[in-house]
């Protein structure tokens, strides 16, 4: 199959000679009056303007314009308003199509910025050119991240490989073009689009595709004991892949390395309908999957398919700091701890930190957490992946398992008044002060022994962990003495008519 889309360079020459001419004729509907239909702006950068004079209010499609373009306003009343069109310089001209809207009927609006031309690369060049260039690359699709929308992949012509961001469809992105198109992995595309650098990856943003050519293999489905799935059991077993090959040279397949301890081949059948059988060993640790490739050829060219299938695992019991240590892989965690403070960063609002005695990690994204009513100060118990960010650890893809303490911010006072109970926790702050009633001692540099004293009065604390989940003797570590601000998580108890409170640090103030 294949796809072709013509730049038409002779109209973007038109606009430019249009935009030059002093007998610029202006473009006419009833309710829309444009002074050009076409906005020239120098390769060099730079801006130009037109006038649209409307019955009605009208409006932009805003989501038309592209990130190189700034156009002000973008809506406006009824009357005459000058248009400003702005975009800075580039190696390589460009154009964009824009649809002004007034009292229900539509003006077109081309923008064109110096003459378009395409360099043919390979992936290799395409790393090593400059941005903002356009290019055109033929590689085969290795792995698609986004089809719905925008249409975002990777292609490898073997000299190294290159991200695409944005695919069009009909000349237009955001239209869910790899569906549309039926673009697959192991596929070989041509495509062609500018050079971006986003964060150290090269992207071809809002591409062309010029040609398409399927691969001679497919992956159909996959089954585990006789039902359509991916995912192998926790104790292991056989996974059928049932292919299409359209080619004679047969299949051949490709484990990778990480993956051959725990999964074989056990059997390839080349009949009408192709099928790989693959074993998989129990599994003592975490999740854990592989991605599988499935080659052949036509004599000429070689052509891939890929699967990745998954296996089930124990959730490993881990602490903050051994999570931060391990590797990025598919390995569940579980962490229990107390959330220390909310991670704003997030729009979303599932994100937060998670503390205990031996460091803190940030969960990202927690399903479950927004509906638990969670908050800074309880007691919880996450799941997720390790993952990373910009070199920071972070759980990803988690779950709020649950929330095993949820506290209570109170006076010291009033959390005298309450019942004695080990399994409810209180949200205590004050002054670090000595204790003077019968049967108390004090102690700032081990275990944490001491009045903590608010305006409300004063309350004997016996005892202060580190951090949730550790040993007790370690509160000099924190380095507070007398006079210091101090948070904690408590619950109450009563000994020999002394009222104590048994605590986890939470948080502090030197003074």
């Amino acid at each position: 199959m294949k796809l072709k889309y013509i730049i038409l360079s002779f109209i973007a020459v038109l606009g430019i000679f249009t935009s030059c001419s002093e007998d610029n004729d202006p473009t006419y509907l009833d309710e829309i009056r444009v002074s050009s239909s076409y906005v020239s702006l120098d390769v060099n950068g730079g801006s130009n303007s037109i006038t649209v004079k409307t019955s009605d209010s009208w409006t932009l499609n805003t989501e038309e314009i592209p990130e190189w373009l700034t156009v002000s306003p973008t809506s406006g009343s009824a009357g005459e308003t000058t248009i400003q069109f702005s975009a800075s310089s580039t190696l390589d001209g460009r154009t964009a199509e824009l649809h002004l809207t007034s009292a229900g009927r539509t003006q077109n609006i081309n923008v064109i910025q110096g003459l378009s031309t395409v360099s043919d690369a390979t992936c290799a060049e395409v790393i090593a050119g400059p941005d903002s260039k356009t290019y055109r690359v033929t590689g085969v699709v290795t792995r698609i991240t986004e089809t719905a929308t925008y249409g975002n992949f990777y292609i490898n012509d073997g000299t190294g490989e290159v991200y695409i961001y944005g695919t069009k469809y009909e000349g237009k992105t955001k239209q869910g073009a790899l569906n549309k198109l039926g673009v697959e992995v192991g596929d070989e595309i041509t495509v062609e689009g500018p050079k971006t650098t986003y964060n150290g990856t090269v992207e071809l943003v809002d591409v062309d595709v010029v040609n398409l050519n399927k691969s001679l293999i497919k992956v159909d489905s996959t089954y585990v004991a006789g039902v359509a799935s991916n995912e192998l059991p926790l104790e292991g077993g056989d996974l059928v892949a049932y292919l299409t090959c359209k080619s004679n040279y047969g299949v051949s397949v490709e484990i990778p390395e990480s993956a051959k301890s725990w999964l074989s081949i056990n059997a390839i059948n080349s009949g009408t309908v192709p099928t790989v059988t693959f074993h998989a060993l129990a599994n003592t640790g975490g999740d854990r999957s592989a991605t599988v490739v499935f080659k052949t050829t036509d004599g000429k060219k070689n052509y891939t398919s890929e699967m990745t299938l998954i296996q089930k695992g124990a959730i490993v019991k881990t602490t903050c700091e051994a999570f931060n240590a391990a590797e990025i892989d598919d390995t569940q965690y579980r962490i229990q701890g107390v959330i220390t403070e909310l991670y704003t960063s997030d729009k979303q609002g599932k994100s937060f930190y998670i503390a205990d005695n031996t460091g803190k990690v940030l969960v990202y994204r927690a399903e479950g957490f927004i509906e638990a009513g969670a908050k800074v100060g309880d007691v919880v118990t996450v799941v997720g992946k390790r993952g990373e960010y910009k070199g920071n650890a972070q759980m990803v893809n988690g779950t709020f398992e649950s929330l095993d303490y949820q506290v209570e911010t109170v006076s010291i006072a009033d959390f005298r008044n309450k019942a004695d109970d080990k399994e409810k926790y209180y949200i205590l702050s004050g002054t670090i002060s000595e204790a003077t009633e019968s049967g108390t001692k004090n102690d700032v540099t081990q275990y944490g022994n001491f009045n903590l004293t608010d305006d409300s009065g004063s309350v004997y604390v016996y005892g202060v962990l580190k951090g949730w989940g550790g040993p007790k003797g370690q509160f000099g570590d924190l380095n507070l003495t007398w006079g210091d601000k101090l948070t904690i998580i408590a619950y109450k108890t009563t000994y020999k008519g002394l009222v104590e409170a048994v605590g986890v640090y939470l948080s502090s103030e030197k003074q």
